[in-house]
């Protein structure tokens, strides 16, 4: 859209904003701007206080690095979870596609990314050492390796079974009944569910 179609510097402004947003197109945002310019100043007011404040207050959970708005999130902060057992996931959307499966009552590790040396992402980028941190203190028994299975999902599971591998705890990875390619958070919950439910010992999942 070229600048002579906008009537207002302001409004060019907040469309070039919200097209920043992923999966968001001009047109988009432009319809998302005059949305909110047809909505009461206090609802508009609202909206941005509440993404400011996000963006401000926001935490990370210190043991498994999901977004919290204290300094240890509610699923670790449970008596109700299982400590025993940890689900290794990508992102905090991988979090929420786990957790809605209702199949899983264990505690998460975030690593905030996976091996991939072609965007410049390696081992020392991820949340591997506080994973190995954790495992050595003793009460974690099994390791779900639950990470989507691409080539670099696959390289990073190995990665992280090498490390584990001194430990005494046991190392699982979901069943393949999500389709080898796919991201996680996008597999339906029936489908995630079964492959947490089935998972296999990872060394197992090489003879598959």
């Amino acid at each position: 859209m070229n600048l002579t179609q906008y009537s207002s510097v302001l409004l060019e402004n907040a469309v070039n904003e919200f097209a920043k947003l992923p999966g968001i197109g001009r047109k988009s945002a432009l319809r998302l701007v005059l949305h909110l310019l047809r909505q009461p100043k206090e609802d508009v007011e609202k909206f941005t206080t509440a993404v400011s404040t996000l963006r401000q207050e926001i935490k990370y959970c210190k043991v498994c690095h999901n977004i919290s708005d204290t300094d240890v999130c509610q699923i670790c902060a449970s008596p109700s979870r299982d400590e025993s057992t940890v689900c290794v996931v990508e992102n905090i959307q991988d979090v929420m596609s786990v957790e809605n499966t209702q199949q899983f009552h264990g505690l998460y590790h975030v690593l905030g990314g996976i091996i991939s040396p072609m965007d410049g992402i390696g081992p020392n980028d991820l949340e591997i050492e506080s994973l190995v941190q954790r495992v050595g203190e003793g009460k974690v028994q099994e390791v779900i390796l639950a990470l989507s299975p691409t080539t670099e999902g696959d390289t990073t599971n190995f990665f992280i079974f090498k490390k584990l591998s001194p430990f005494n705890v046991k190392i699982t990875t979901i069943a393949r009944g999500v389709a080898i390619g796919d991201e996680l958070e996008y597999a339906d919950e029936v489908t995630l569910g079964r492959s947490i439910l089935n998972r296999t010992n990872f060394i197992d999942s090489f003879k598959l």
